[in-house]
C-alpha cells in the first residue's frame, strides 16, 4: 500500500532549520574554543620554555642536566650550553610563529593558517630534538612523554586542517548531519 506522506524519519523543514542554526553555533563555538586552546597552550609553553633557557638561565644548562649529559655526543659536538641555547632558540622561534599568527589575524575563519601550521611544525621538530637528547642519556620515560607531545601536535595539525578555511564553515556539524 503506497502512502503520500513522508516517512517519520524525515525531519520537518522547521526542525532542519533549527538544527542548521544550532549546528552553525556549535561549529563556531568549537572553532573559537579549539583555536583559543591551541594558541594558549602552545604560545605559553614555548614562551616560558624559551624565556627560561635564554633569559633566566643566560643560556647555561642547569647543573643537574649538565651532569646527565656529560661525556655524551651533545657534550662534545655543540657543547652543553650551545645545545641549551639552540633548544631555547627553537622554542623562541615556535613562540614567535604563534605570536605572528595571532598578530596577522590567522585566527579568523576566512584566513589561511600558514604561520600557525609552521609553528606547529616547529613544535614537532622541537619535541623530536628533545626526544633525541633524552634517548642519548637513556631517559626513556621522558622520551615517551615527548613522543606523546609530538603525536598530539600532529593531531592538532589535522584538527586545524579540518577547520575553516580548509573546510566548510559547518566543519564539525557536517560529520553529524544527514
Amino acid at each position: 500500500m503506497a502512502s503520500d506522506s513522508q516517512p517519520a524519519t524525515t525531519p520537518s523543514p522547521r526542525r532542519r532549520m533549527i538544527a542548521r542554526v544550532e549546528g552553525e553555533g556549535a561549529d563556531a563555538a568549537a572553532y573559537w574554543l579549539a583555536l583559543g586552546g591551541i594558541y594558549v597552550t602552545f604560545g605559553f609553553l614555548w614562551y616560558y620554555a624559551a624565556k627560561e633557557k635564554l633569559i633566566d638561565q643566560d643560556g647555561h644548562m642547569p647543573a643537574g642536566l649538565a651532569k646527565a649529559y656529560r661525556d655524551t655526543f651533545l657534550d662534545s659536538v655543540p657543547g652543553l650550553d650551545a645545545s641549551w641555547i639552540m633548544l631555547g632558540i627553537l622554542e623562541a622561534i615556535a613562540f614567535l610563529l604563534f605570536a605572528a599568527s595571532l598578530v596577522s589575524g590567522e585566527f579568523l575563519p576566512r584566513r589561511r593558517k600558514s604561520l600557525l601550521l609552521t609553528g606547529l611544525g616547529v613544535s614537532i621538530f622541537t619535541f623530536g630534538a628533545m626526544a633525541f637528547a633524552n634517548n642519548i642519556i637513556s631517559n626513556y620515560s621522558t622520551v615517551a612523554e615527548l613522543f606523546t607531545y609530538f603525536t598530539g601536535t600532529a593531531v592538532v595539525i589535522a584538527l586545524v586542517l579540518l577547520m575553516p578555511p580548509y573546510r566548510e564553515r559547518h566543519w564539525l556539524s557536517r560529520f553529524t548531519s544527514r
